[in-house]
């Protein structure tokens, strides 16, 4: 399997994330396994296995949220894994864990857990802070 060192996580991650920001679905599976399972805890359908999934899933997510601006706050490295927890800010025109946006501006917590398998990222695991963003989209 093979290690991968920190700096080759962060730019797989980098990468990664940059595509999300800019919503280009196709860039930010560029960097996954074939094999890839993205598992968005708490999303519907559950994990999304294969690039074709995950790249579905990220083409809905572009036209449901655009990203703002993300602010890692935390980083973690083991062998061949890293946890990142970033601040998302963010625009929902579309829904956001099955609540309408109505175009809100929101922040929340986001934590990813990548783990890395042959030089590439092989599976992405995120978590939300689903109370924090169902607060905000409900509010009056």
């Amino acid at each position: 399997m093979g290690s991968i060192t920190p700096a080759e996580m962060e730019v797989l991650i980098g990468t990664h994330m940059l595509a999300e920001e800019h919503g280009d679905p196709a860039a930010a599976v560029s960097v996954y396994t074939e094999d890839i399972e993205h598992d968005a805890v708490g999303w519907p359908g559950g994990p999304a296995v294969g690039i074709p999934a995950a790249q579905e899933r990220y083409e809905q997510l572009v036209q449901d949220i655009r990203t703002e601006k993300s602010e890692r706050t935390h980083t973690y490295y083991s062998e061949n894994a890293a946890t990142v927890e970033d601040l998302i800010t963010c625009t929902v025109p579309g829904s956001l864990l099955g609540v309408p946006g109505n175009n809100r501006r929101i922040t929340f917590r986001m934590l990813h857990v990548f783990e890395f398998t042959d030089g590439k990222i092989s599976r992405e695991n995120v978590w939300l802070d689903g109370a924090s963003i169902v607060a905000q989209l409900t509010a009056p």
